[in-house]
């Protein structure tokens, strides 16, 4: 069993960064793929990036490519999204979520376990 709390949402402004953590209990954490996804009111959560155990391979969106780095700590149990030059259409709620494989899917059906979400407002 994991459990995923995420950290780090906020408002901000266009243009500007912010950074979101997702801390997992339970152990072998490096034994688990990683992802972020996201659901803005009215839309389907959507995939946003996801990284395999080791952190050694890495995938995202279209969307946010360029703009978006995922990485994790292994050692902290902790994955990160570096969310740079922000839009508005960027705005949703932020889930962290894990799958008891080393490797990454973009299918949230294969994720086993997921955080409560982190609210990320962008202004215009």
């Amino acid at each position: 069993q994991v459990q995923l709390v995420e950290s780090g949402g906020g408002l901000v402004q266009a243009g500007g960064s912010l950074r979101l953590s997702c801390a997992a209990s339970g152990r072998t954490f490096s034994s688990y793929a990683m992802a972020w996804f996201r659901q803005a009111p009215g839309k389907e959560r959507e995939f946003v990036a996801a990284i395999t155990g080791s952190g050694g391979y890495a995938n995202y969106a279209d969307s946010v490519k360029g703009r978006f780095t995922i990485s994790r700590d292994n050692a902290k149990s902790t994955v990160y999204l570096q969310m740079n030059t922000l839009k508005p259409e960027d705005t949703a709620v932020y889930y962290c979520a894990a799958r008891e494989t080393l490797y990454y899917s973009d299918d949230s059906a294969d994720y086993d376990y997921w955080g409560q979400g982190t609210q990320v407002t962008v202004s215009s």
